[in-house]
């Protein structure tokens, strides 16, 4: 072959192996070891900045403003959360969320007294604003629901005197740190350009937990692998975020959300987070309860969020109360098999919940609406055992749910 040509041929293929190969991937820490807390005498009520952190409600809330580019190739997104108490020994809920920024009203103008939410008609919201979307307001979107374990880290040395004696003769030690991760790839839009993100947790304590977030981002390898045009429309979320109350809604009534479905729309999915919480022994958090969605009255998803392996996640819990229950137990003993009346330690964190175990993250649930059609139209979330939150019997659920769906 002529030197010249085998020239172009090797310049043409190390071009083509460029164009194919090259991607952006882009990792961004946007917290290490946050301390979130229930501290007033340090964050006040209102706006605080501290140290490039937004803080809210007294330090409930950690928020900073990260900045993404445009990809040009379909991208993998990863939202990672690590979590250790910082003296707090008890379960909690948590959210990790990005602000919308196309929501004339968020919970950052709620802070500063600058706007109120949308007022809502009590008919069908009764008195709990912030909750659904309106013509100035989206609600905030779920990257992530989890849930705190008891105690992990601070409490997780061997020599503890708190949790030394709670250990479980069936692990080997206590966890140092929980972590998650969850594809959030669909999210994409909602996280281009300049967008606050945040983490909440439901800590009434100063001491509270330490939270690292980080968002992973890898670009297709293949040049042809273009960027999806996709739409996300915020619909509902009733994690009382700041300024709301708690959520019980679901014991007096079903929740029904209008939305709209352009005519270029497909490939609509609708993603639904849920976890019942409160009550105690039995209340929402411990007793099953169905979830029904509808949309346009018509029933499109059907089940009972409960999680039934809570005893798994045992090694990252050890301030977790701990019971003594009798039971027969079968054995072998030195003269072969027996059988003897014992008492076992069972371990509030073992037990059985609704959608969630402390310790775990919170998949959301997708349902695909292959035959919706471009209009109006209604989604109805039905939670029809609900209890209401009486007293110290604080019956509730979080749910939040967007809709997906892809443009040519």
């Amino acid at each position: 072959m002529h030197s010249k040509y085998f020239s172009l041929i090797v310049i043409f293929s190390l071009f083509f192996v460029f164009q194919t190969e090259a991607q952006q991937n882009l990792n961004i820490q946007v917290f290490e070891n946050q301390n979130i807390r229930f501290n007033p005498g340090e964050v006040p009520d209102g706006f605080n900045e501290i140290d490039g952190v937004i803080q809210l409600v007294n330090g409930r809330i950690a928020i900073k403003k990260i900045s993404v580019p445009k990809f040009k190739r379909n991208t993998a997104v990863t939202v990672k959360i690590t979590l250790t108490s910082n003296g707090d020994p008890w379960d909690k809920s948590g959210s990790c969320f990005v602000i919308p920024k196309s929501s004339g009203i968020n919970m950052l103008h709620i802070a500063k007294d600058e706007r109120k939410y949308p007022a809502v008609d009590s008919t069908k919201y009764e008195k709990f604003v912030g909750i659904v979307a309106d013509e100035d307001y989206l609600p905030t979107v779920e990257l992530m629901r989890f849930m705190t374990p008891f105690g992990v880290g601070h409490f997780s040395e061997s020599n503890d005197s708190v949790s030394r004696k709670r250990m479980p003769v069936y692990i080997d030690g206590w966890a140092e740190n929980v972590s998650w991760s969850q594809d959030i790839s669909d999210l994409m839009p909602l996280l281009e350009g300049e967008v606050y993100v945040g983490v909440y947790v439901d800590t009434w304590t100063d001491k509270g937990y330490n939270v690292s977030m980080e968002l992973d981002f890898k670009e297709s390898k293949i040049r042809q692998d273009k960027m999806p045009k996709r739409h996300i429309e915020p619909l509902v979320n009733t994690n009382y975020y700041i300024g709301q109350s708690i959520p019980d809604i679901f014991a007096r009534k079903d929740l029904v959300i209008p939305f709209s479905i352009p005519k270029n729309a497909k490939n609509v999915r609708l993603k639904y987070i849920t976890t019942g919480h409160g009550g105690h022994s039995g209340g929402d958090e411990f007793v099953q309860k169905v979830n029904i969605l509808s949309v346009d009255r018509e029933e499109v998803f059907r089940f009972t969020p409960w999680r039934n392996d809570c005893a798994a996640f045992r090694r990252f819990s050890p301030t977790s109360g701990v019971w003594l229950q009798p039971r027969t137990v079968a054995y072998i003993s030195c003269e072969g098999r027996a059988e003897k009346e014992i008492e076992e330690p069972l371990a509030s964190s073992d037990l059985s919940r609704s959608n969630w175990c402390p310790g775990t993250d919170v998949v959301p649930e997708t349902i695909a609406l292959p035959n919706i059609k471009a209009g109006n139209h209604t989604l109805t979330i039905s939670i029809p055992e609900a209890q209401p939150a009486e007293g110290n019997k604080l019956n509730h659920w979080l749910v939040s749910a967007y809709l997906v769906w892809e443009t040519p």
